[in-house]
């Protein structure tokens, strides 16, 4: 979990973007990234888990694109790939019917 806060340089007066990382024990796998949550201090629960979550207090309503992108290269695929079938043209190999000419290769 991160907390972000902007700090004023000392001697420069630029405010800069600071953050503090909390990791935080999840044992029900409620959170997500992007959450807004609420955390308690507690004892060690291991090397880093300091902080155990109280309750997820607002849902993120981030949209996973890279997994939207996939979804849709992977629909035009199996669009492609059934036009294609119901369209084979006949081949150069097999007999064609009487009256039809070949076709020319340039």
């Amino acid at each position: 979990m991160e907390i972000p806060r902007l700090v004023k340089h000392k001697k420069y007066g630029k405010y800069l973007r600071r953050r503090t990382v909390c990791h935080v024990h999840d044992d029900k796998e409620e959170s997500h990234a992007g959450d807004t949550v609420e955390i308690v201090e507690c004892a060690p629960k291991s090397k880093l888990k300091r902080w155990e979550l109280v309750r997820v207090v607002k849902k993120s309503q981030a949209v996973d694109v890279a997994a939207l992108r996939a979804a849709s290269r992977r629909k035009a695929a199996e669009e492609l790939l059934a036009e294609e079938s119901a369209v084979k043209p006949a081949s150069e190999g097999q007999p064609r019917p009487e009256g039809q000419p070949q076709p020319e290769s340039t």
